[in-house]
């Protein structure tokens, strides 16, 4: 009797802890645990938007900016890659973002990117992912420019830089590709 009785509770204890489990993961978040998140004050910090203005007029017909975007949304790990390495590659770009992208203003096609570098960029952990980043982005052909953070841009300044030093970058709108070098910093 003892022999079949063991069995049947342990059948049962199993069967409760699913129940419980599943009760668990199904459940919606209730109004306590919505009221954990706030809306930021902006998508740009001060500093940012500052320069996304001076830089959009500098690149006014030419590209497209967006701010923010996610590395994995703009490089890929290589097809064919096994998966153990993919998922590796992977984790490394998820949470990764560029301050800005510039796109091609009709075909939405990657150009190249922007970061602006305030003053946490001289700690020793931002230079070793800004430079993580820039070898992605440099292996995937999409060029890198850094700019540092002041009180002022010209437009000008921006523009030259872009276009003219050493015909970094193409103008998108006479259908031109990205360069296949890294740009010079």
């Amino acid at each position: 009797m003892k022999q079949l009785l063991l069995p049947a509770i342990g059948l049962i204890i199993v069967m409760v802890i699913v129940a419980v489990l599943k009760a668990i993961l199904s459940r919606k978040p209730t109004g306590k645990e919505l009221s954990l998140y706030e809306k930021e004050d902006g998508l740009m910090s001060p500093a940012e938007l500052l320069f996304f203005r001076s830089l959009e007029a500098a690149v006014a017909g030419h590209f497209r900016l967006f701010s923010k975007v996610r590395l994995a949304d703009i490089v890929r790990v290589q097809r064919g890659t096994d998966r153990s390495s993919w998922q590796s590659a992977f984790n490394a770009i998820q949470s990764k973002h560029v301050d800005f992208l510039a796109v091609g203003p009709n075909d939405m096609t990657i150009q190249f990117v922007i970061e602006l570098d305030d003053k946490s960029h001289q700690k020793q952990s931002r230079q070793t992912r800004d430079a993580f980043v820039d070898q992605v982005l440099i292996g995937a052909g999409i060029p890198v420019f850094r700019f540092p953070a002041k009180a002022g841009y010209s437009e000008q300044d921006i523009r030259s830089r872009l276009f003219e030093e050493d015909k970094n970058v193409n103008h998108a709108v006479e259908g031109t590709a990205h360069p296949r070098r890294s740009p010079q910093r």
